[in-house]
């Protein structure tokens, strides 16, 4: 079975299902009962003429229709094309234009849009047809429906990459490449669709929201737990009590929301959170004091530390990286930050050695793919424990960038694919230490911009989470580190002066200058990663607003 609608379709004879939480309210319905109701959603798409080829964008929050549509454009053989929602309500000019760039960059033939969000999305001349939510759920009608002849290479998925919004990139990701991928990723996380619960409250538009933790149970027929990010990020404890109501075993999320989590378990009643196997923490660095605090936090509520699952991944390879054994826990390499920024070699030393930094192991290549670490110039591969650039190749990597040959072929080096990740190895398994192109070099170091940040963080008047670092270049030719830190504090002075002294001690150097801007106003990407490059574009174009 090489595509997605036969997957779907052999899963939705189990009787497990999918339970949908709205604020305090929850909704579930079987798969068998949702792929009906997306069979008759599909039948209405075709009544409008959609095709196996066509693209299909679909924009709304995570609401059982939207996900039904999801399914649906699946199986009338569409593309399907998930687009972001707007980070902030004072963003809504600039999240119109970047949906409208998306879906010309995508070359949408229908858009399904929320009724909602319409009001925002005043169709002009060169939009695609569009059409609302609530009129397919209304037309939905199974006798309309016609399978499609579909084959593992034809297109699945459109995701966008997070990063520039003015000159997006989609990854393509085939049938064939998507089901290998999270064949691989069942294999390696030991799933078990008679017993798991897979608990959701990321974003569909993102490829860990969208491909890990949607697609998975429902092609597996694994009993899946959905929520809204709004949900989870009024109240980040409630992430905590669905896994503790439904008997959570798995779920995944990005390194700041087990900070929001460890906070909320500490002020919570008793709950119940023996069952969980899998807590997966990726899509951006994986801060081991972080979850450290979240263990801590975990304990009292039956959390068992080796549930802690810090894994690699991207949309390139359509989600899942590298995966550590399940109930392994976090497993931590200190190495020298001398040797690691000057000689790009990750010495080992003592946990408590005063220069040590600590990086969390990846685990290793799911099935189906392997790893390598190159000199990102001349593409010689390295030893174990020598940075260089990570390359993958195997059964899930995308065959590149829709429409941006060039793109593709830049990514690329033979079959392997180049992720622009820092990272090394030891005893076959993944550490990676930063993005490539964020690097800050200063006196031949390599300075890396979440040590800085990390730093800022823990001064008091700064907004945890929102520090960006990055390298300038004086007229002299040499960089230096500029901090663009958010705060609400009366007196800024004393935080510059704080945060001056505390990078100074992280990092070693002092940095070039420290601005401090309003809460809310750092650039952050669709799936709230802090966008340096853009921050470094306003900073020196003098766009920031200052505090």
């Amino acid at each position: 079975m090489t595509t997605l609608v036969s997957r779907i379709q052999r899963a939705s004879a189990r009787p497990t299902g999918v339970t949908f939480i709205s604020g305090e309210s929850q909704q579930r319905v079987t798969w068998g009962r949702f792929h009906e109701e997306a069979t008759a959603m599909a039948g209405a798409m075709q009544a409008r003429g959609v095709a196996p080829g066509d693209h299909i964008a679909l924009l709304g929050p995570t609401t059982r229709p939207l996900v039904t549509a999801i399914q649906a454009a699946w199986l009338t053989g569409a593309t399907v094309v998930v687009l972001p929602l707007p980070m902030r309500m004072g963003s809504l000019e600039e999240f119109v234009l970047q949906t409208r760039a998306r879906m010309a960059s995508a070359d949408v033939t229908l858009a399904v849009i929320d009724p909602d969000l319409a009001p925002f999305i005043e169709p002009v001349a060169g939009d695609p047809p569009m059409v609302l939510l609530s009129d397919l759920s209304q037309r939905a009608d199974a006798s309309r429906y016609e399978e499609p002849k579909l084959g593992g290479d034809d297109l699945a998925v459109l995701q966008f990459t997070s990063g520039s919004t003015a000159d997006p990139k989609g990854v393509m990701l085939p049938h064939r490449t998507i089901l290998a991928n999270l064949d691989g990723a069942a294999a390696a996380a030991q799933l078990d669709p008679d017993d798991d619960v897979l608990v959701s409250w990321l974003p569909l538009y993102h490829d860990m929201g969208l491909i890990g933790l949607l697609t998975l149970p429902m092609v597996t027929g694994t009993e899946l737990v959905l929520a809204a990010p709004q949900d989870f990020l009024a109240a980040p404890v409630r992430w905590m009590e669905w896994i503790s109501h439904f008997g959570g075993t798995a779920t995944a999320g990005p390194n700041f929301s087990y900070a929001l989590a460890a906070r909320a378990l500490t002020r919570s009643p008793q709950l119940d959170l023996s069952r969980w196997r899998v807590a997966l923490n990726g899509a951006e660095p994986v801060n081991p004091a972080t979850m450290a605090a979240f263990l801590e936090a975990g304990a009292r509520h039956g959390f068992r530390p080796g549930a802690a699952f810090p894994a690699f991944g991207m949309a390139e390879v359509a989600i899942a990286g590298t995966f550590p054994e399940p109930m392994s826990g976090i497993r931590i390499d200190t190495v020298d930050r001398h040797s690691l920024e000057s000689e790009h070699y990750a010495a080992p030393v003592a946990v408590d050695d005063h220069h040590g930094k600590a990086f969390a192991l990846l685990g290793r290549p799911v099935p189906g793919l392997e790893i390598r670490i190159c000199d990102p110039a001349t593409g010689q591969v390295r030893r174990e424990r020598e940075v260089g650039e990570l390359e993958i190749r195997g059964t899930s990597v995308t065959p590149g960038y829709y429409k941006r040959p060039e793109a593709t072929a830049a990514s690329f080096r033979g079959d392997w694919l180049r992720t622009g990740d820092l990272a090394y190895t030891v005893d076959g398994e993944l550490v990676v230490c930063g993005r490539i192109k964020d690097v800050i070099i200063v006196g031949g170091r390599n300075v890396f911009p979440e040590d800085v940040e990390r730093a800022a963080e823990a001064v008091d008047g700064v907004r945890a989470g929102n520090v960006i670092a990055f390298g300038v270049e004086s007229n002299r030719g040499r960089e230096g580190v500029v901090v663009v830190a958010e705060t609400k504090a009366d007196d800024p002075t004393c935080v510059r002066s704080a945060l001056a002294e505390r990078v100074r001690e992280t990092v070693g150097l002092p940095p070039r200058e420290i601005v401090l801007v309003t809460p809310g106003s750092l650039p952050k990407t669709s799936s709230g990663k802090l966008q340096r490059s853009l921050c470094k574009q306003r900073y020196l174009g003098s766009e920031l607003q200052l505090a």
